[in-house]
């Protein structure tokens, strides 16, 4: 039978920071505006068209932008969505839709503040998607610009591997969905809504690990039990940092007076921010019960501290009947009663004995231990 061994796996361990987690502080910590971001170039683009009225749908997927420019002149709704991301890609759309530069700035910016703008007819939404990682315990975000124009909804995600917008494309090629049936807006309102409650998604895994590590730190607290309590707080930051910036972003949608929002769609909007409002109270909870946590682990540390001081210092008071006697026939005189008896060590002996025996019995009665 061939087992493949991973020693990789291990080996990261015997660094001090792996084992910790401390590297990830940085991770979280490290934004700075004042320097501009570099961003790697995508190795590969995919882009996905869907061209829809209420009768009809047209698929496509292309690698190339230039293939989808005449969309522009298209009198139906049109999402085009752009997996990977290029400098001249973007730029090449973004000029195609005369999309302001400075949301082609935010578009290839990394570690943006989820925000909303509108800037020359087009409003734009930048946020994050939310994955938990499985393997690492932590949580990975991915960050997603949405523009809205007249008539075309362009989105831009970083990893093409990976997104929640199936139910969209699912819907989309239902006849009588209401996708079909609105307008570009409210399939903004579905790309956010799918975005605000994959959220709860994240939460419930996070949520699972910290009732797991509750659990271990009720019955069995140790180092590696205040490493884990540290990693998840970490985590709930990287969260309540996503999610509480969405709350104004949507919020900033339902006031917005943009002919690009119909009145009817701003209810849908409205739910989002019940749920986004919702998600941020619960990324609350779930930070104080973390620190109820800690404060726990720090309990049954003083509680096992106290139970080891109360052990020790029992067993010195029981030993100091045995030193008391033992130093009294110990010193030197030449006349010490019963030194020289021949019964005088037993004696001793029962008092060294029976005395911490009876101190026993008292602690016992006095409810000590």
């Amino acid at each position: 039978m061939n087992v493949k061994l991973h020693p990789e796996k291990y080996l990261k361990y015997l660094y001090p920071p792996n084992l910790f987690g401390t590297r990830r502080t940085k991770e979280i910590l490290s934004v700075n505006p004042t320097i501009l971001p570099h961003r790697e170039e995508a190795d590969r683009v995919v882009v996905t068209v869907y061209d829809y009225t209420a009768e009809q749908l047209e698929e496509r997927k292309a690698e190339s932008v230039d293939t989808v420019f005449h969309y522009k002149e298209s009198t139906s709704i049109t999402w085009i969505n752009i997996d990977g991301i290029r400098k001249a890609d973007v730029e090449a759309l973004c000029t195609k839709y005369v999309i302001h530069p400075l949301i082609i700035e935010d578009i290839l910016s990394v570690d943006q503040r989820p925000k909303m703008d509108e800037v020359e007819g087009v409003l734009y939404c930048l946020l994050n998607m939310l994955y938990f990682n499985e393997e690492k315990k932590t949580v990975e975000t991915e960050q997603i610009s949405v523009v809205l124009g007249t008539n075309y909804v362009i989105s831009f995600q970083e990893d093409p591997a990976r997104d929640v917008f199936d139910p969209i494309r699912h819907r989309l090629k239902m006849t009588k969905s209401q996708l079909r049936q609105r307008t570009a807006d409210y399939l903004l309102y579905a790309m956010i809504d799918l975005i605000v409650d994959s959220y709860f998604i994240v939460m419930e895994r996070l949520g699972d690990q910290i009732e797991a590590l509750e659990e271990e730190v009720v019955r069995k607290s140790n180092k590696r039990s205040l490493a884990r309590i540290n990693q998840l707080r970490k985590e709930l930051i990287v969260l309540k940092r996503n999610i509480a910036p969405v709350r104004d972003l949507v919020a900033g949608i339902i006031r917005s007076e943009s002919e690009l929002l119909e009145d009817r769609t701003t209810k849908y909007f409205k739910d989002v921010y019940d749920h986004i409002i919702q998600a941020f109270d619960l990324s609350e909870n779930y930070r104080d019960v973390m620190m109820s946590v800690q404060d726990l682990y720090i309990s049954n540390v003083n509680l096992r501290l106290n139970e080891v001081m109360k052990v020790m210092t029992i067993v010195t008071c029981l030993l100091a009947p045995a030193t008391v006697i033992g130093g009294v026939f110990g010193m030197n005189f030449e006349v010490i009663p019963y030194s020289h008896h021949e019964w005088g060590f037993y004696f001793a002996i029962s008092f060294m004995i029976l005395v911490p025996l009876a101190m026993l019995v008292w602690f016992k009665k006095r409810g000590w231990f």
